[in-house]
């Protein structure tokens, strides 16, 4: 099947917060998947980094030739983003996120962490994951993304886009910490116009 474009904004700044943020309007009464099957999971995957091209094409056949399977690793990747969502929303407004939120991100644990290896770059070292050729291995680095960033100082930093029909999540690198918007050309946009239109109808 041939892949549409997709209106995947990876603004948030953070691996973790662009999937929790595959859920368009939100707080709306008509919030929208935009990972409705695997085979887009793996688009998402692609464009995000997580994947090059070959290795999209030998998860898409394998989802093809096991679609049960990849239907259970999309439900898992799916609850994966409303506990990253979860924790992360919670975290931004200063509450403490729900226990059984914390527990789905730590049974990713395992296999997210699987086969650290450390490797050099000249004069450097980075550790590294060597992912598995697994339906789920897309769901990995999402993982280590979302520890990481609990576990940093970049954590006070996040916040949620404050348009009352977004909610998407985001990092707020700015120097003064006055962002707003997960992105200013969308919703910052929205809301600049929304406030002309009320603006020009009490004149």
């Amino acid at each position: 099947m041939e892949i549409p474009a997709h209106p995947f904004e990876l603004t948030s700044g953070d691996l973790c917060l662009d999937f929790a943020n595959t859920v368009d309007a939100r707080p709306t009464e008509n919030p929208r998947d935009l990972l409705p099957d695997y085979e887009t999971l793996l688009e998402w995957s692609r464009l995000a980094g997580i994947l090059k091209n070959s290795g999209a094409k030998d998860l898409r056949r394998e989802a093809m030739r096991r679609p049960n399977k990849a239907a259970k690793t999309l439900k898992r990747g799916r609850d994966l983003r409303e506990a990253v969502f979860g924790i992360f929303s919670a975290v931004a407004s200063g509450a403490s996120p729900q226990p059984a939120l914390l527990g789905i991100l730590n049974k990713h644990l395992e296999k997210g962490f699987r086969h650290p290896r450390v490797n050099s770059e000249g004069s450097t070292f980075h550790l590294r994951w060597e992912d598995e050729p697994s339906l789920d291995r897309v769901l990995w680095p999402i993982v280590r993304s979302a520890v990481q960033l609990l576990t940093s100082d970049r954590l006070e930093r996040v916040k949620v886009c404050s348009a009352a029909d977004c909610d998407w999540l985001f990092v707020d690198s700015s120097r003064n910490r006055s962002r707003r918007w997960c992105d200013m050309a969308v919703c910052g946009n929205r809301s600049k116009v929304r406030r002309f239109r009320q603006n020009l109808q009490g004149s």
